[in-house]
């Protein structure tokens, strides 16, 4: 287990997560050890080492080949990232640390999550995942969230974060909806300036509470809605897609759309195309978040295409939560292939100890792409974006840049 972040009780949950994201960006998730500290835990940390199972797949290979540019320099926008999901091991146990408390080993023994693709599997992985999302407590908490995403997804080249959250998940240690959304803005706002990434939210209801809950989200978020770093960008639908009946969220969505906000529901990952045909239909997404199973039904994987719906593709989730048994066998180049505009994402890189570029790593060293097809992909997650015209050309002519 990494050896919990020290809170400085003048500095508080910020300095500490700070801390741990400057650590993670150097290679590590804590800041090293004295030789006797080290000497101390040495014996511990081997004792519990996990073994790695047999069927979990390596993550990619990060040495480089000579010829090939460096990917963390890559312009990119990333469009699908949940709140607590996206905040790193050793920021999770500063978090921790500040209330006293420790995390299960499952989160911390530098092992990714895996389950397979059933509702099982998908409980074990939001089991975790609420876990760690009780120590996003409090204002300090949820700005450290935010802080520690818009400065890991800076040293990953990333221009554009689109950051996904129910606030209603976090409301009751701040005092309400309200306040929950509108610290998570402020401190958007914030961390833009501070890292250059530009941090957009969308806020997303869940598919584990009632329909019309989420019509109380969706006119929330029409308040907030606009473009640019610290607003309300899009609307989303997240958790178990099997849960509920997709339709019954339409009204939400129709709330969003005349207020602006485009639609990014969740769909195509842990079902198949049938389900995919019905988030289109009810939802009217401008983007799927996943949407990879598409890839099965040709003529509807056409029109998503002819539709200019954009597939938020998460290699490593997809791998991890069983939909595929091994990276090789992402349809990503069939998406590619059949000209989908598709947007690279990480969806929970603290279950999945994957980031951002890690993903564009995979398109490299395991699906076979070159550095022309890396930029196109990073051109369409600009593209996607929901930022301004003006800065999605200046993110472009970067990419280009990239390529001289």
């Amino acid at each position: 287990m990494p050896r919990p972040m020290p809170i400085d009780p003048k500095l508080g949950i910020n300095a500490a997560v700070r801390e741990a994201t400057e650590a993670a960006e150097r290679g590590r998730d804590v800041p090293e050890e004295t030789s006797d500290q080290a000497g101390a835990s040495s014996k511990k940390r081997r004792k519990r080492k996990p073994k790695e199972p047999e069927d979990t797949p390596p993550r990619p290979p990060m040495v480089r080949d000579a010829q090939s540019r460096d990917l963390a320099l890559l312009p990119k926008a990333h469009l699908h990232l949940h709140f607590t999901g996206s905040l790193s091991v050793a920021a999770l146990v500063a978090l921790a640390d500040a209330d006293h408390e420790r995390l299960p080993e499952e989160l911390t023994d530098a092992q990714a999550f895996s389950a397979p693709a059933t509702t099982k599997g998908w409980f074990r992985f939001q089991r975790l995942y609420n876990i760690a999302r009780h120590f996003v407590r409090g204002e300090a908490a949820m700005r450290a969230v935010v802080a520690n995403a818009a400065s890991l997804d800076a040293a990953d080249g990333s221009r554009r974060l689109e950051l996904q959250i129910d606030p209603t998940n976090y409301a009751n240690s701040v005092g309400g909806i309200i306040n929950a959304l509108e610290i998570v803005l402020d401190e958007a706002t914030s961390s833009s300036q501070r890292t250059g990434v530009q941090v957009g939210v969308i806020v997303a209801a869940s598919r584990l509470r009632h329909p019309i809950e989420a019509r109380t989200l969706a006119r929330l978020a029409a308040r907030y809605a606009g473009t640019g770093p610290g607003s309300v960008v899009g609307f989303g639908l997240s958790n178990d897609e099997w849960a509920g009946d997709t339709p019954a969220w339409e009204g939400a969505f129709r709330i969003a759309r005349n207020a602006g906000l485009p639609g990014v529901p969740h769909g195509g990952e842990m079902r198949g195309p049938d389900h995919v045909s019905t988030v289109l239909a009810s939802l009217q997404p401008a983007r799927l978040g996943h949407g990879i199973r598409a890839s099965e039904d040709d003529r509807l994987l056409e029109m998503l295409v002819e539709q200019n719906v954009t597939f938020e593709v998460c290699p490593s989730s997809n791998v991890h939560l069983g939909v595929y048994p091994n990276l090789e066998a992402v349809p990503l180049r069939k998406l590619v292939s059949a000209g989908a505009t598709v947007a690279l994402g990480a969806d929970d890189p603290l279950l999945f100890l994957s980031r951002l570029n890690d993903q564009y790593v995979i398109a490299r060293e395991i699906l076979g792409f070159n550095d022309e097809e890396l930029a196109h992909l990073a051109r369409s997650s600009i593209r996607a974006s929901f930022a301004s015209d003006e800065d999605k050309a200046g993110w472009l002519a970067e990419i280009d840049a990239w390529l001289e």
